[in-house]
C-alpha cells in the first residue's frame, strides 16, 4: 500500500516539483498516511476491552498486532525510498532498520509488550504530521513565498511540541519501561536480550531527536536574530 502512495506522490502528486525534492516530498506524502492514523489505532488498541489491565508485558491483543503491521508496511516503503534515493543517509536507514527491528521483534517473536511498544510509536508519531507540513514548507520555501511564509509560521510551535514530547513525555515513559523491565517481571515472556535491544534502539533515538531539535532552536535563534540585526540597519 505504501509503496503504491509512494509512487502516487512521486509520479503525480510532486511531478511538478525539483527532480532533486521529489523523493523527500513523497516521503512525507506517506508519512501522512501512516503517522495520524496510527497514533489513533495504537490508542484504539490500547484503549480497547481486549487489553484489560495491560502492563509492558501484556500479551499482544489481535488489533495491537495488526496496528504493529501496519507499521512494518509503512517503515519498509520508506527504508526501500531510502535504499534507493538516499542509500548513504546512514542514520535514517539504521532508525528504520532498528525501529523494524522492535516492532518484528514484539509482534513476531516474543508476541507480548505491544502496550509499550504502541505507547513508543504514538509519542514517535503524534508530532509527524507538524513535522511532515513542515518539512514540504521548507523544501519550498526558496521559491515559493507561501512556503516560506508556513515554514516561518510553523517553525516555533512545531519545534516547541517537538521539544515537549520527545524532551520530556519520551523520556518519563522510557524510565517507566525501564523499571518494568529491570524489575524482571518481564523476563518469562520477553527475554532480557530483546527488552535490552528495544531500550538501547528507544534511548538512541531520543538522544538523537533531542540533538535535531536542539539544533533547530539554535538555528531558528539564528535566524530571527540576523532578521532583527538586518532591520535595525
Amino acid at each position: 500500500m505504501f509503496l503504491f502512495l509512494y509512487t502516487i506522490g512521486y509520479f503525480v502528486v510532486f511531478r511538478s516539483w525539483d527532480s532533486k525534492i521529489r523523493p523527500e516530498a513523497s516521503s512525507c506524502f506517506i508519512s501522512f498516511f501512516h503517522g495520524t492514523p496510527v497514533v489513533f489505532l495504537a490508542a484504539l488498541s490500547l484503549l480497547s476491552s481486549d487489553c484489560q489491565n495491560p502492563n509492558f508485558a501484556s500479551p499482544n491483543t489481535p488489533l495491537q498486532n495488526l496496528t504493529l503491521e501496519f507499521s512494518i508496511s509503512y517503515f519498509l516503503a520508506d527504508l526501500v525510498h531510502f535504499l534507493i534515493f538516499n542509500p548513504t543517509d546512514f542514520l535514517f536507514i539504521g532508525h528504520h532498520l532498528a525501529t523494524l527491528f522492535v516492532i518484528i521483534t514484539c509482534r513476531f517473536l516474543v508476541l507480548h509488550g505491544a502496550s509499550a511498544i504502541l505507547v513508543l510509536l504514538i509519542l514517535a508519531e503524534v508530532t509527524s504530521f507538524c513535522q511532515n507540513t513542515w518539512t514540504l514548507a521548507s523544501a519550498r520555501r526558496k521559491d515559493v513565498v507561501r512556503a516560506e511564509e508556513l515554514y516561518d509560521f510553523l517553525s516555533p510551535p512545531f519545534y516547541a511540541f517537538y521539544s515537549v514530547v520527545r524532551g520530556f513525555l519520551a523520556p518519563l515513559f522510557v524510565y517507566q519501561m525501564g523499571v518494568f523491565y529491570i524489575s524482571g517481571k518481564a523476563d518469562i515472556v520477553i527475554p532480557k536480550w530483546v527488552w535490552l535491544s528495544w531500550m538501547v534502539v528507544v534511548c538512541s533515538a531520543i538522544s538523537v531527536s533531542i540533538l535535531w531539535i536542539s539544533n533547530l532552536w539554535i538555528e531558528l535563534y539564528r535566524e530571527r536574530t540576523s532578521h532583527k540585526d538586518k532591520k535595525v540597519r
